[in-house]
């Protein structure tokens, strides 16, 4: 859901810049505390979010649709780790392949780094007592479309294309896009946790 220059208006592009770099530099304080046994498997999802975000669906008005990522970073490494992941991940792609513009990297940011690292966290957090599945997927899923309805608003709200045309094409592909970001993120979550709890029991007994 990369949103490319010419789609937001200033006041959304200044008013997106300010809360991201805000709550960016939070994070910056906040992740401080991830065990160092646990950054290069952090190195390494990071990694597979780039690769797999180079996958691009084109939606409308030059906006592409793709998996995110968030969801699972946050969930084994909390939402503060993923955000500042997920900005490393689109200020790369950004400057260096184009991949959405630079006066929207701060909406960018906040609708895939932020949203999708909190509400991914918070959606697994409060679920995964009833089930982690369900937790992993879901937390997977929601992420993917609320970043993708607040795009649509953003971009709504600039003018520049007609809101209720692209609010139902966002959604529609991201709903999806979304499923599949569930289903991974129940196989990813479940596969990498085992990893992150060996590191810090090896950890430990070092």
């Amino acid at each position: 859901m990369h949103i490319p220059d010419g789609l937001l208006s200033t006041p959304v592009i200044a008013g997106t810049y300010l809360i991201t770099a805000g709550t960016v530099l939070y994070a910056s304080k906040k992740a401080k505390d991830i065990p160092e046994e646990k950054l290069p498997l952090l190195g390494l999802t990071a990694a597979a979010i780039f690769v797999a975000q180079m996958v691009n669906f084109p939606v409308m008005a030059g906006v592409s649709g793709h998996l995110l990522g968030a969801a699972l970073v946050a969930i084994l490494f909390g939402p503060y780790a993923s955000v500042l992941v997920m900005t490393a991940v689109l200020i790369i792609q950004t400057f260096l392949f184009g991949d959405g513009g630079v006066t929207a990297l701060g909406a960018n940011i906040f609708n895939m780094g932020i949203i999708g690292a909190f509400v991914g966290y918070y959606t697994y957090h409060y679920l995964k007592k009833i089930n982690t599945y369900l937790a992993s997927f879901l937390a997977g899923w929601i992420s993917v479309m609320l970043g993708a309805l607040a795009a649509s608003i953003e971009i709504g709200i600039s003018g520049i294309v007609p809101f209720v045309p692209f609010l139902t094409l966002m959604l529609t592909y991201h709903s999806v896009i979304g499923v599949i970001e569930g289903v991974l993120t129940m196989v990813l979550v479940k596969a990498l946790q085992g990893e992150v709890e060996k590191e810090s029991l090896s950890s430990e007994v070092n």
